[in-house]
């Protein structure tokens, strides 16, 4: 609202007249482009998806594309644009996430941030000793039930990729592990789509039956194509396991600038927008109405050493961008934030993480993953995830803004104090200085003695010492036996028949 429209005339020598509301709450935010960048954007998207196609590796897909009436050539499909932009409308402009427990947790919409933690990666800084080493399922349980205790952490994945299993069945060891240690919603990658069906199974068990998750869904699928422009069969099958379910999914392609996209960030938003617009098409084609996100993830190579840069600023600007010209369709986005390139908690690990997770949420990005990353994310840590969860409360506030009411303004209590006195003792301050002022838990605001006398503590020090206190006090709440029975259960019975299925080939 601009100030022209707060201001009227009186026709009485000019003058103006604030026309004010009796409440006005702001959040705060910004804005990378402009309407007209958007537009221009959408359309190289979508002359992307029309003009140049993509590689479709499902044959199955291939023949229900051409039957919508794209052009398929050998592997290569092109979609004309009416038949995106219908699949488009059909679309959920948003959905509903609950928790394990079938209550409502996060409404992914408009521009309502939630953040979680991050996922899949071969190593983990371990939890307790601080030392790098391969991921195992006991990590995923410990980093699941560290997420769980944090109150500003709203979705879990599984912190890192098992190695301690056979091949291919990370998805029924990783799904138990996180259920029985968080009541959180849960975002999965999945690794191959026998082990998503299982999964979805799984977790139909823990809601209470398919239809109920259907109603509450709590877990929401990760498929991630390959840039650029590349949908192998794998992906397109569980591109078809959750639609096929009505289960919300989220595509997740990285665009890598200079590499598998261009360099430059217009060019690779639009790649992006494409790449989802084809992963929604085939989505819904194969199930109008089912929940899908307009997503990916940029990554900014360093130029020095042709590694990805979680921390390049680059990172929020081209994701803060995208989700622009999604939240133009009106669709939930994805952001990655909470990351450093650091190995350890440093300065760099706190600079990089606070700077993603506040931009990022200013842009108003819907789910916000990888907060946790260490490495460039090789490696997930409880203890960056800890650290994190602060930044992200810091960040949660900021946006938050100001409320301006009669209330809050508090004319009144001018003149009650009167000039000269203090507002410590007045019902104003305790009624109002809980969610006006945020309290940290983990930063140092000590006098200097105090610091000295309670042994020069550091963050690290503070970090470490919170994530042992979570690990040996934090109950997450249990999942029945029952439940762990038949997870159980399934879990032998999916790893035997994915074995069988990929052994043989």
């Amino acid at each position: 609202m601009s100030w022209a429209s707060l201001c009227k005339s009186d026709h009485c020598g000019g003058q103006k007249m604030i026309q004010s509301a009796s409440t006005e709450t702001r959040s705060v935010s910004m804005r990378i482009l402009t309407d007209d960048q958007i537009w221009e954007i959408r359309q190289a998207a979508f002359e992307i998806i029309e003009k140049v196609g993509f590689k479709c590796l499902h044959a199955d897909a291939r023949k229900m594309l051409a039957g919508a009436g794209a052009i398929v050539k050998d592997e290569i499909v092109r979609i004309p644009r009416y038949i995106v932009e219908g699949c488009l409308l059909t679309t959920p402009q948003g959905w509903t996430i609950y928790d394990r427990e079938g209550q409502r947790a996060m409404e992914v919409e408009g521009r309502k941030s939630h953040y979680g933690t991050s996922t899949a990666s071969p190593n983990t800084k371990d939890a307790l000793t601080g030392e790098y080493h391969e991921t195992r399922v006991e990590d995923i349980a410990i980093g699941a039930k560290v997420a769980d205790a944090l109150e500003n952490i709203d979705f879990v994945m599984p912190m890192g990729s098992s190695l301690d299993v056979p091949g291919n069945t990370a998805d029924v060891y990783e799904f138990p592990a996180v259920a029985a240690n968080t009541t959180k919603p849960i975002v999965f990658i999945g690794y191959t789509a026998l082990g998503c069906e299982y999964v979805f199974e799984m977790a139909a068990v823990v809601a209470g039956g398919m239809d109920r998750l259907r109603q509450h869904p709590f877990i929401i699928a990760y498929p991630e194509a390959i840039a650029p422009l590349v949908f192998p069969q794998e992906v397109v099958d569980r591109i078809f396991v959750a639609a096929d379910r009505h289960m919300p999914q989220l595509p997740g392609a990285t665009v890598q600038a200079g590499a598998t996209g261009p360099v430059t960030l217009a060019g690779m938003v639009a790649q992006m927008t494409a790449e989802s617009m084809i992963h929604i098409t085939l989505a819904q084609l194969r199930q109008p109405g089912c929940p899908v996100g307009m997503s990916g993830n940029v990554g900014i190579l360093d130029m020095t050493t042709a590694l990805v840069a979680l921390g390049a600023p680059e990172n929020s600007l081209g994701l803060a961008a995208q989700a622009e010209v999604a939240q133009s369709f009106n669709l939930p986005t994805w952001g990655l934030a909470g990351s450093t390139d650091a190995k350890v908690l440093d300065a760099q690990a706190g600079i990089e993480s606070t700077f993603s997770v506040l931009s990022q949420g200013l842009a108003g990005l819907n789910l916000i993953h990888d907060v946790g990353y260490l490495a460039s994310g090789m490696a997930c840590s409880c203890e960056q995830l800890v650290m994190g969860n602060e930044i992200v409360g810091m960040a949660k506030r900021f946006v938050k803004g100001i409320t301006v009411n009669a209330e809050t303004i508090a004319r009144d209590l001018f003149a009650a104090i009167g000039p000269g006195k203090h507002f410590m003792d007045h019902q104003h301050t305790f009624d109002h200085f809980r969610e006006e002022i945020w309290m940290t838990k983990m930063f140092d605001r000590q006098p200097i003695q105090s610091w000295q006398d309670a042994g020069e503590p550091t963050m690290e020090g503070r970090v470490q010492e919170k994530v042992r206190e979570i690990i040996d006090t934090h109950q997450p709440k249990p999942l029945d036996d029952r439940i762990v029975t038949e997870l159980d259960r399934l879990r032998r019975e999916g790893e035997k028949e994915i074995l069988a299925k990929y052994e043989n080939g």
